[in-house]
């Protein structure tokens, strides 16, 4: 099953290598984001004052397009104080592209053959969550996808065994907005994984809400100041009722484009 897993993530990445003559470009953007809050949650009675650095990285093509991201963290909320990091591709594949046919029905604009590697984290996790995506078309969004994920869940720190299989759901989404002279981006995402015989359904909701600092200085799209709420239930799938394992916290953000 994780040969399977690793093939199909294999084909997502290999599109990006098709000849030049038939692969064309939409969008490219990296960014460089610090965010920092006083009530991270921790397993326990514990609230943590915590600062993440992120490095992202999105394409868009006429083939699909990748999300590339990885996070680095004070560890003030592990056990050991260390620093943390953790870190996701997710390629995705244009069935539309692949076939030469439209795929596109009511607000579904494609489907898609989807990915994501995860690594890092507590655990040093490896884990290779393929299946489908959709693309809609939602008035006011610049995006809004949907993912349903087989997820193949692979521990590799001593200590810690190999979590089971489930199933996984995530959307994403993009809304740029303006107030007056003032633009706003409100963007985010939504993981709901099911439960497995050695852990309890997680769900996780994660927008910011971000204004275009950039745009005042004739810039737009460049810098970006506002907030991230992160509601985390269940985290890790711990679903025990004598620990206290839901975070909800909000954290400032600064975040560049470059």
């Amino acid at each position: 099953m994780k040969a399977l897993h690793k093939t199909l993530l294999a084909t997502c990445v290999a599109a990006a290598f098709v000849p030049a003559a038939h692969a064309e470009k939409f969008f490219g953007d990296s960014s460089i984001s610090i965010l920092h809050s006083a009530d991270y949650q921790t397993f326990g009675d514990r609230e943590v004052e915590d600062t993440y650095m992120t490095f992202e990285n999105a394409t868009a093509h006429n083939w699909g397009g990748t999300f590339f991201f990885i996070d680095r963290n004070h560890g003030r909320g592990a056990a050991t104080g260390d620093d943390n990091v953790y870190g996701e591709f997710s390629p995705a594949l244009s069935l539309g592209w692949a076939t030469g046919n439209d795929l596109s029905f009511g607000p579904v604009e494609d489907v898609f053959i989807a990915g994501t590697y995860e690594f890092g984290g507590g655990t040093e996790s490896n884990n290779y969550l393929t299946g489908l995506g959709l693309a809609w078309d939602v008035p006011g969004f610049l995006y809004f996808n949907t993912m349903g994920y087989y997820v193949n869940n692979n521990a590799d720190a001593a200590g810690y065994e190999d979590p089971a299989d489930d199933w996984q759901l995530t959307v994403t989404w993009g809304a740029p907005f303006e107030i007056g002279p003032a633009r706003f981006l409100f963007d985010g995402y939504i993981d709901w994984s099911t439960a497995a015989s050695d852990h309890a359904s997680e769900f996780q909701f994660t927008p910011q809400f971000k204004l275009d600092l950039g745009n005042f200085t004739g810039h737009p799209g460049v810098l970006y100041a506002g907030i991230e709420y992160a509601y985390w239930n269940n985290k890790f799938g711990v679903g025990d009722d004598d620990i206290m394992d839901t975070q909800s916290s909000v954290s400032a953000l600064v975040k560049f484009h470059f």
